[in-house]
């Protein structure tokens, strides 16, 4: 199985979800060339060429706006992030330049309590969040942070009569976008999925599977309609991410780690992966703080206790279930095939070293580690929870 810190070190940390957007250069030519949202060209318009794909997972921050009323040209923030150095003690969350920060609070997502927090200018002249930690991140854990805050910036919120315009780039991975109560949407430019919040304001929840930027434009209108709250939750919130490590095919086992958070409220957590995938040699952590939780299984169901139980919606528990899977993997006329059914939003299939792939039956990135190894990345943009894949690659 790859080593947990082998993982963490291909993390992208979101970090820069709500601060400046920023295109970084990859592969010919370092930084030259012109940046433009997914890429750089060149000053004849042709593209310099991206560097192969290395990261497992798309970025782990996640982040709400909701946009005040008109005219105030202001728009609040919510936004869950998180750091995987160990021995970190803070973690830094810079105002994207042009934008004004005020009403900041940050919490500590497993407790639900305020953590100390400075707000200052910094040398390179922009205004920084300086979240202090609870405590160091453990070796093995990942330390995070829920951050609560206002922005004020005309150029992203402008008001022409009844009519509003919102438009900024997104440089985060999963995004929620609220319209003031009483508007309604004109038209919005990113493919997403649409709710009315219980207080009948409209709710967009979309993700870029590249990590890229989403340039998002909407433009909403006053409306005398009386929403119904929807019954669709926010399914971009759910952070959860499961690795399939593929072992040799003549054995038919792998390797499976998922990481999630879990806020249903009660002194312990259910282990949901395995409603749907039987696993041997089961081992949980407590991320927060890499401590070894113990699995209880009573009846169907399979559960642990947690350090602090949870009591309110600004705590989560932030877990690490790992174990040996066998179903769905088998060596077929000399060809490796992964065939079974996945669950949650993010899913990447890791296929032993030396196997290259041949195919793959839905949407998939492909890329390769740092030692060679090729993997395939999922991003399930549908509403539906789970989804067959079947993987096929040759020696």
């Amino acid at each position: 199985m790859m080593t947990p810190s082998w993982l963490r070190s291909m993390v992208v940390l979101g970090v820069l979800a709500c601060g400046a957007a920023l295109v970084t250069a990859q592969g010919r030519g370092g930084q030259a060339g012109t940046a433009f949202p997914g890429g750089r060209m060149n000053d004849d318009g042709s593209l310099l060429p991206a560097g192969p794909v290395s990261t497992l997972f798309s970025q782990e921050a996640y982040t709400q706006y909701e946009i005040l009323e008109p005219g105030s040209e202001a728009f609040a923030i919510t936004y869950l992030l998180e750091s995987a150095r160990a021995g970190a003690t803070e973690i830094t969350n810079a105002t994207r330049a042009g934008s004004m920060g005020t009403n900041i609070s940050v919490f500590d997502p497993r407790t639900g309590q305020p953590v100390k927090f400075t707000y200052d200018l910094g040398a390179n002249g922009q205004y920084a969040i300086r979240a202090t930690l609870p405590f160091p991140v453990p070796e093995g854990g990942i330390g995070r942070v829920l951050i609560y805050k206002t922005y004020t910036d005309a150029r992203t919120y402008q008001v022409s009569g009844d009519t509003i315009t919102w438009v900024r780039s997104l440089s985060g991975y999963r995004l929620g976008v609220v319209l003031p109560k009483g508007y309604a949407f004109v038209s919005s430019n990113v493919a997403a999925q649409m709710s009315t919040l219980p207080d009948g304001r409209l709710k967009l929840a979309f993700a870029n599977p590249s990590g890229q930027a989403n340039n998002l434009t909407i433009h909403a209108k006053k409306t005398t309609a009386a929403f119904t709250p929807s019954p669709y939750r926010d399914m971009f919130f759910d952070d959860v991410k499961t690795l399939y490590d593929l072992g040799a095919p003549e054995a038919g086992t792998f390797s499976v780690e998922q990481t999630y958070s879990d806020s249903r409220k009660g002194p312990t957590a259910t282990l949901d992966i395995l409603t749907y995938l039987p696993l041997s040699n089961l081992k949980v952590v407590d991320l927060d703080t890499a401590t070894a939780l113990t699995p209880v299984k009573s009846g169907a169901v399979t559960r642990v206790t947690l350090g602090v139980p949870i009591t309110n919606d600004k705590q989560s528990a932030h877990l690490r279930v790992t174990g040996t899977g066998s179903d769905g993997y088998r060596l077929v006329n000399g060809e490796l095939v992964f065939d079974r059914e996945l669950h949650g939003l993010r899913n990447t299939v890791v296929l032993p070293a030396g196997w290259d792939v041949s195919g793959v039956s839905q949407s998939g990135t492909v890329g390769r580690t740092r030692e060679g190894r090729v993997f395939v990345a999922f991003v399930n943009l549908n509403a539906e929870n789970h989804f067959r894949v079947t993987i096929r690659a040759r020696k």
